[in-house]
């Protein structure tokens, strides 16, 4: 029987998977213990979520294996109640002394992206916030799904130009496949569980 795909809307319900989807994604268990992973993954899912006017959730049989998250930056307004999650989130990775160890590095990754997005001198009217896909279940077109339903959000807003960043971790040659082209990068080293890390970071760009 042939899996059942539909793209809809975020629910709260499907928190839990997108997190194991964001913890596996990034490998967070490959340097910080299983709690420290499962509290990075809740931030991390919270600070998108904080950060967007769109969403997209790919569900297959109803589970969901994907989503991706859409920002027009003109219409963006901060939700109280989402900042307020995001920042029980934080204190909750910040009880630690791996959880905060391991939040220099995102606070690392923070500060490139502003370099990069400084560094592209563009005024940006979107941006894509968030795109992860279970890896069990790509090569099924579900990315490019998902890709196209933010085009039809950008293009229903009028954005002529929008921006999202990635880097070598990821699958970053699937927004080139997408007409994505790549604006600026940036190299770094990071030193993880006593291993030096060496990443290339990407503004990647699309005009419309």
């Amino acid at each position: 029987m042939e899996d059942k795909i539909i793209l809809r809307s975020y629910d709260k319900k499907d928190h839990q998977a997108l997190e194991d989807i964001i913890r596996k994604t990034w490998n967070y268990d490959k340097f910080s213990s299983p709690k420290t992973a499962a509290r990075l993954a809740h931030v991390y899912l919270n600070s998108c979520l904080a950060n967007q006017t769109f969403t997209r959730v790919a569900a297959v049989n109803g589970q969901p294996v994907g989503i991706i998250m859409g920002k027009h930056i003109g219409k963006y307004k901060r939700s109280p109640i989402l900042d307020i999650k995001l920042l029980i989130s934080i204190a909750s990775l910040y009880i630690t002394k791996e959880g905060r160890s391991v939040s220099k590095i995102f606070g690392c990754v923070s500060s490139i992206d502003e370099e990069l997005l400084k560094s592209c001198r563009k005024n940006y009217q979107g941006e894509v916030a968030f795109f992860a896909i279970n890896s069990q279940y790509r090569g099924k077109g579900i990315g490019k799904k998902l890709f196209h339903s933010l085009l039809s959000y950008m293009r229903s807003e009028h954005i002529q130009q929008f921006f999202l960043f990635t880097d070598t971790s990821c699958n970053y040659q699937f927004y080139e496949h997408q007409g994505m082209t790549r604006g600026c990068q940036k190299e770094h080293s990071f030193q993880i569980a006593d291993q030096k890390c060496k990443m290339t970071f990407f503004l990647y760009e699309y005009s419309i």
